[in-house]
């Protein structure tokens, strides 16, 4: 919400430049940066309305005050200021404002010099709804530039228009939730409504106190983040990408039941690895002859390397396609990282010839390694889509928009496609992974929460040569009538079972209030994967 705040103001055409020293001294800045400050915006606004300094405390304003005689020009003014008093921080949705830079302001005839814009999260999205109208104030001015009295005893004036009223779908118990168990790590959680597309929370750690970015210390505490080398202003959550591991693997699944080089009864031989070429690659068990809905289960690596050999490149890039990879999901929040998602053309464009490409390539796919990588918001949206039978939604965070001029609320269009995945294949998959929760043998057994039907998926990603993986989960519950869909990732932090799938637990305890107190999750006895 907005609270008064008070700025000094500089009417160009009659500030006097040496009293530059005498404002410096009051503001508590070097005269040099009165001048700086001045001749930024002298040339634009010769006889115009510059803002000096903002948010400033009521003493310098009495001292101002006290100097008006000596400070011709210079003016108090009360404008809003942003205040956040949240449970949860929200720094990534939310984002921050900042003063218009001269380059926006060539390009947005809206804005003056020292006005302030939206430069991150739904603040950035939804600038033009949320700034609303200026008002006017006409002023009479003499020869020189000297102020009079206001123009025609301000019947001219306009006044201020408040901006729009936005509504969010974050559930802030959840979003609370989920900032606390991720405080202290590198990585992100995105909850999702799978019946619409609404984000229930929405978090990327670490992440920064908004509150932070809204005073007159924005300068200095940008830098002090930017300069962090935890990267707390990037949104894990849509801007970065990692490979998915293991989680692609009910994509794949879905993908060869749909195409039909396999069914429900298919079944592989897996021996711990699989042969191919001059080399073996490896499986994390020996899991001896496996159909699809056991090899989601226990994860066989075997059985999808066999999968992804019969659907070759071409089908499994249209299925990667048809649930959002490789694109922008269209989230209401900006710079959105596309993720890569290996097409025919891209592989030709980057290898040349297909006979370059590594031999285990495809291999790679069907187990969510080599080029592929993913978003946490595109992991959230593709396994929401398998929870609720095979509709695609436009994710976003807004639900609604109050328009205060006209005192009327909108509730903002959900977008959709339909997938047209059989309920059959969407059965099978659900089954795989019910399996991987609720029966033993499967990857996260150990965060079963008795009368919850989960649906997940672990995944173990390579973060590269000397890393510690990366901790991947996804998941939905309840298996038939879902209400929530999830993807976390917890960078560097190893066995998707171990990290991120007791994260999800807990994240579902909350959503679903269940209080009673469960037996802790065993993370020392874990699939690798």
């Amino acid at each position: 919400y907005n609270v008064p705040s008070y700025s000094l103001q500089i009417f160009l055409g009659t500030f006097r430049l040496d009293r530059a020293g005498l404002l410096g001294h009051l503001l508590g800045i070097d005269s040099a940066e009165v001048y700086n400050l001045i001749l930024q915006n002298i040339l634009n606004y010769r006889y115009g309305d510059v803002k000096i300094m903002r948010d400033l405390d009521y003493e310098t304003v009495q001292k101002i005050q006290e100097n008006s005689e000596l400070l011709p020009g210079v003016e108090i003014v009360v404008e809003s200021k942003r205040v956040y008093n949240l449970q949860a921080r929200m720094s990534h949705i939310i984002g921050y404002l900042q003063e218009i830079n001269p380059d926006e302001l060539k390009e947005e005839q809206f804005y003056d010099i020292g006005d302030y814009i939206g430069k991150t999260g739904i603040e950035r999205t939804y600038e033009i709804e949320l700034r609303g109208q200026k008002g006017k104030r006409y002023i009479g001015v003499l020869g020189g530039g000297i102020k009079t009295t206001r123009f025609n005893e301000g019947r001219a004036d306009q006044p201020v228009k408040n901006g729009d009223d936005l509504f969010l779908s974050i559930d802030l118990n959840l979003q609370s939730k989920a900032e606390q168990l991720l405080e202290g790590r590198r990585g992100a959680c995105v909850a999702i409504d799978p019946n619409n597309g609404e984000i229930l929370a929405l978090v990327s750690k670490p992440d920064y106190d908004i509150s932070l970015l809204s005073g007159k210390d924005f300068k200095k505490n940008y830098e002090q983040l930017a300069s962090n080398t935890q990267n707390p202003l990037l949104n894990r959550a849509i801007q970065s990408r990692y490979p998915p591991g293991s989680t692609i693997k009910p994509l794949m699944a879905t993908a060869a039941l749909e195409e039909g080089v396999i069914n429900e009864n298919t079944t592989f031989y897996c021996p711990g690895s699989l042969l191919y070429g001059d080399r073996a690659y490896g499986c994390h068990g020996a899991h001896g002859n496996v159909n699809v809905v056991r090899a989601i289960q226990a994860s066989c690596n075997v059985f999808f390397y066999q999968t992804a050999l019969k659907l070759q490149i071409e089908r499994i890039a249209k299925w990667g396609s048809k649930f959002g990879f490789g694109q922008q999901t269209g989230i209401d929040l900006p710079f959105e990282n596309t993720g890569v998602f290996p097409t025919l053309e891209y592989l030709k464009k980057r290898y040349g010839d297909l006979k370059k490409m590594p031999t285990g390539g495809l291999l790679n796919y069907g187990i969510g390694q080599g080029e592929i990588s993913a978003t946490p918001i595109q992991m959230a949206c593709y396994v929401a889509t398998i929870a609720n039978g095979g509709t695609y939604y436009r994710p976003h965070i807004v639900r609604a928009i109050r328009n205060n001029i006209l005192n009327q609320i909108s509730l903002l269009k959900v977008e959709s496609r339909n997938l047209n995945i059989s309920p059959k294949t969407i059965e099978i998959v659900k089954q795989g992974m019910y399996k991987v929760v609720n029966e033993p043998g499967g990857t996260a057994f150990g965060i079963r929460i008795p009368g919850l039907d989960i649906c997940g998926k672990t995944g173990t990603a390579q973060a590269g040569k000397g890393k510690t993986d990366h901790s991947w989960f996804i998941c939905f519950a309840p298996k038939d009538n879902p209400k929530i869909a999830m993807a976390i990732i917890v960078e560097n932090a190893g066995f998707g079972a171990a990290v991120a799938a007791p994260i999800a637990r807990e994240l579902l305890k909350e959503f679903f209030g269940i209080k009673e107190q469960l037996a802790g999750v065993d993370t020392t006895n874990v699939a690798p994967d």
